[in-house]
């Protein structure tokens, strides 16, 4: 539950401005849903007020559609959720023709995350990405489910540049986020390297690398042995990673891993994010970020703030 109650005040004068801009995209409000935990905005329909979010993080992108893993795809933990979807979905070119149209008409800013297998594959991706219409790419340069490309680029600073710089070619026009691995050894110099290639902004963390065991059947849970851990379990190493590179970059960083309150969402805006994405506390209870949202504003008329960077403990602590 939410320590700021939820509030409908109608906007006045002295109300906090919940907007936010990154990369030169105008978000209403922080609060993005994240990618694969949302699927194109309609399967939510009637069970909150999706027109109330910042933006949409759209299900992971392929050029050529993809089936997804075999097995089991989803086990929880305790304070998380083990994931192994393996990048399910219709390939980049049905999703702009059959999906984008009415996940514009939804109202949230359009970011549609990019994965891929092969630095080829993500640069025609990228190109057909750029001449649609959607507002923002994320390029998934980190997730843990796929076998091949994914989390390899991810971890390795000089493999996120391969990858970033013919993306940032094949797509001129759209701004472009990278999200990144918080597997990686040294996560960052994965971020330096990621903007010195041309990234406009970072989100993270995507998942953890784990794992579960059926000790019924005395074998991994999953196919693919490993899965990807998210959830409140995650949420204060995230939290950890975002402050970190918020002092080792100088690109908007959009934070995510577990926030599920405003108060944790609250949390990752004072350590310099300037948006969150929630994902995992979507499946549990829908109308979360709603909730979230409204629980920001509230928070900001009990302190007195006006903007959203107002938050931010290092550039304006004390208050």
């Amino acid at each position: 539950m939410n320590k700021f109650p939820v509030s409908r005040i109608s906007p006045a004068l002295n109300d906090p401005d919940l907007s936010v801009n990154i990369a030169g995209i105008k978000l209403r409000n922080p609060v993005i849903a994240a990618s694969g935990t949302f699927g194109y905005g309609k399967e939510y329909r009637g069970l909150l007020e999706i027109a109330e979010l910042g933006g949409i993080c759209t299900k992971g992108l392929t050029l050529a559609p993809r089936p997804g893993n075999e097995g089991t795809r989803i086990h929880e933990t305790p304070s998380g959720l083990l994931n192994s979807i393996g990048l399910e979905n219709p390939g980049i070119e049905a999703f702009i023709e059959k999906e984008l149209p009415a996940l514009r008409e939804l109202g949230p800013a359009v970011i549609a995350n990019l994965s891929g297998s092969s630095i080829e594959e993500y640069a025609k991706g990228a190109a057909l990405l750029d001449s649609s219409s959607i507002d923002m790419i994320e390029l998934n340069i980190s997730c843990p489910n796929v076998k091949a490309g994914g989390m390899a680029f991810g971890l390795d600073p000089e493999a996120a540049f391969d990858v970033i710089k013919p993306v940032r070619r094949s797509a001129p026009n759209k701004p472009l986020m990278v999200k990144l691995s918080p597997n990686a050894p040294d996560l960052a110099a994965v971020a330096r390297a990621c903007v010195k290639a041309g990234a406009n902004a970072l989100s993270l963390v995507n998942t953890f690398k784990a794992m579960a065991i059926d000790i019924r059947m005395r074998k991994p849970v999953f196919e693919n042995i490993s899965a990807g851990l998210s959830g409140p379990a995650i949420r204060p190493i995230a939290l950890r990673m975002v402050w970190e590179l918020c002092d080792a970059v100088r690109v908007p960083i959009v934070g995510l891993g577990g926030i599920a309150t405003a108060e944790d969402a609250l949390e990752f805006l004072m350590a310099g994010a300037v948006a969150i994405q929630v994902g995992s506390a979507t499946f549990a209870h829908p109308p979360a970020m709603n909730e979230i949202i409204s629980g920001i504003g509230d928070y900001m008329r009990q302190k007195g703030f006006l903007e959203l960077r107002e938050l931010d403990i290092r550039k304006n602590p004390g208050k």
